[in-house]
C-alpha cells in the first residue's frame, strides 16, 4: 500500500507537469494549426535558463523567476515573429518542418552555453517528507501537482473571461471571424507561441526541481506529445486529464514492471499508450472529430 501511494503522488505530480507542457502544443495547434516540435528543447532551454538565473548570477527567487517568465515571453515571441510569420500562406509541412528547426537550433545554443551534462537548482520546495500510511511521499511532488493546479485554473480564467483569451479562442474556432472583428490574427498567433513558452517554462522549472536538469528533459517534450495523442489535438480538456493519466501510467509500470522486464521499461509506455490510440481513437478521448471533403 506504502508502495502504490508513492507511486501516485510522484506519477500524478510528473503527469501534470506533461500535461502543462501538452498545454502549450494545444495552444499553438488551435490557433495556427502548427505543430510545435520544439516543446522538449524549450523545456530544456527554460530549465537551464532558470540555472543561470538562480545558481550562475545568484539572483533572489523573487527576482529570479520573474526574469525567466520575461525570457519565455521574448522568446515565444522572437520565434514567431522572425520564423514562423514569413511562413504564413506556405504549406503546412514547411512550418512544421520550421520547428523542428528550432529543436535542434534550441539544443546547440544550450550545448554552447551550458556544456554540462547534469546540473541542479536550488532546493525550491521544503525537503521533510510527509509520511502518511506507511508511504514516506516528498513535498516536492506535492507543490509541483498544487502549482499546476494552480495554473491551470489561472489559464482557463484567462480563456474564459480575459478579452485577449477569449479571442484566442475564437480564433481557434473562425480566423475569419476575428479578422472580421477587427483582431489581427498575427497577434493572436504571437501570443499563443508566447503563452506555449511560458507554460513550458513553467514545466521545466517544476520537473527540474524534482530530477535536476539533463538532457532527459527533452524526453519530456516527447512524452508531452502522448498527452496530446491521447486528449486530443484541439482540446485543454483533454490536456489537462490526459496528463494525469501517462504520468500515472508510466509511474505505475515503471514500479511494477521493471523488475519483470529490464529498466527503461517506463520511458516506452507513454509511446505504447500513442501507438494504442491512433489504432483505436485517433482523434483523441476529447478532439474534434474533423471529416473533410476531398
Amino acid at each position: 500500500m506504502a508502495e502504490l501511494l508513492q507511486y501516485l503522488t510522484s506519477g500524478l505530480a510528473v503527469g501534470m507537469v506533461y500535461a502543462l507542457v501538452a498545454l502549450g502544443f494545444v495552444l499553438i495547434w488551435k490557433s495556427s494549426s502548427v505543430a510545435n516540435l520544439a516543446l522538449g528543447q524549450l523545456v530544456l532551454l527554460s530549465s537551464w535558463f532558470t540555472y543561470g538565473m538562480l545558481v550562475q548570477a545568484k539572483f533572489p527567487a523573487w527576482l529570479g523567476f520573474p526574469l525567466v517568465v520575461l525570457f519565455a515571453l521574448a522568446l515565444g515571441w522572437i520565434i514567431e515573429r522572425f520564423i514562423l510569420r514569413p511562413l504564413i500562406a506556405q504549406p503546412i509541412l514547411s512550418l512544421i518542418t520550421v520547428t523542428l528547426g528550432v529543436a535542434y537550433f534550441i539544443e546547440g545554443v544550450v550545448s554552447f552555453i551550458w556544456p554540462w551534462s547534469v546540473a541542479a537548482l536550488p532546493r525550491l520546495f521544503p525537503t521533510e517528507p510527509i509520511r502518511f500510511a506507511g508511504a514516506v511521499v516528498s513535498q516536492e511532488y506535492l507543490w509541483v501537482t498544487f502549482i499546476s493546479l494552480v495554473v491551470f485554473g489561472l489559464l482557463t480564467i484567462f480563456f474564459k473571461y480575459h478579452k485577449m483569451g477569449i479571442a484566442m479562442r475564437a480564433t481557434a474556432d473562425d480566423q475569419l471571424a476575428v479578422q472580421a472583428c477587427g483582431i489581427p490574427v498575427t497577434v493572436i498567433f504571437s501570443r499563443s507561441w508566447m503563452f506555449a513558452c511560458v507554460v513550458a517554462a513553467v514545466g521545466g522549472v517544476l520537473i527540474s526541481s524534482i530530477g535536476g536538469i539533463t538532457y532527459g528533459l527533452v524526453e519530456t517534450g516527447l512524452k508531452a506529445f502522448s498527452v496530446v495523442i491521447l486528449g486530443g489535438l484541439d482540446s485543454f480538456l483533454g490536456a489537462i486529464i490526459a496528463g494525469p493519466i501517462i504520468g500515472l501510467a508510466e509511474s505505475l509500470g515503471g514500479g511494477y514492471l521493471t523488475p519483470l522486464t529490464w529498466a527503461g521499461v517506463k520511458d516506452i509506455i507513454p509511446f505504447i499508450i500513442i501507438i494504442i490510440v491512433m489504432l483505436i481513437k485517433p482523434y483523441g478521448l476529447f478532439g474534434e472529430t474533423r471529416i473533410e471533403r476531398i
